[in-house]
């Protein structure tokens, strides 16, 4: 299964959660962000590669449904609720992003 992880800037949560989750024997894991200076920026291809997409808060939902509608017929969309509050790889955030993604995996 291949899961995709949405933040703004793919810096701090969705980096954190592609680093804890990519080494998981039965999925394939990327992030991304919707912002301009995003790290590696959503775009089409990921959305289409992707079974699952986790994004951190609704607002990266709408931007997702505003601007890949028509890719994401048929694709599963979690809204995590995790606010920007968490540098990368902070232990908090881990725990927060294990104990939320942890039952779709």
């Amino acid at each position: 299964m291949n899961l995709l992880f949405v933040c703004s800037r793919n810096k701090w949560r969705s980096l954190t959660a592609e680093t804890i989750f990519k080494n998981h024997q039965h999925h394939d894991v990327r992030s991304a962000g919707t912002a301009a200076d995003a790290r590696v920026k959503v775009n089409e291809k990921l959305i289409k590669w992707a079974d699952v997409i986790f994004v951190m808060e609704k607002r990266h939902k709408h931007l997702l449904q505003e601007k890949f509608n028509q890719s994401l017929m048929g694709k599963e969309m979690i809204v995590l609720d995790i606010a920007d509050d968490y540098p990368y790889m902070d232990e908090e955030l881990i725990d927060i992003l294990k104990t939320s993604v942890g039952p779709y995996l």
